[in-house]
């Protein structure tokens, strides 16, 4: 069973025990975190969503929360002496999905 979530804007397909690299969520390692925005939910029986499916949520579990790789942004304008350099380190939330829930079940305490 897979299913298809929304967050920070982007989309990811999911399977349970998938480990997911998603933008900042809210939370301390080892809480667990529902996605409520679910646009497919497939398996044996395929559900769309107009725009989301009714009930579906994906629950998982925050692993770390950490900072991706420095990219810099260098700006130079040519014989004017002019350059300007910045760094920047995206946060991010490393979640490992545990279930896909439909029907509107609650995720199992652990």
């Amino acid at each position: 069973m897979f299913a298809v979530i929304k967050t920070g804007g982007k989309q990811y397909r999911v399977v349970e025990n998938d480990l997911l690299q998603v933008d900042t969520v809210a939370g301390e390692t080892g809480d667990t975190v529902t996605f409520g925005e679910v646009l497919v939910v497939g398996g044996d029986e395929t559900l769309l969503g107009v725009p989301t499916v009714a009930g579906a949520s994906v629950a998982g579990t925050i692993v770390r929360q950490g900072r991706g790789p420095k990219v810099i942004a260098f700006k130079k304008r040519r014989r004017k002496n002019s350059r300007r350099k910045r760094g920047h380190r995206q946060d991010f939330t490393l979640v490992r999905i545990t279930s896909i829930l439909t029907d509107g079940k609650a995720a199992a305490a652990e």
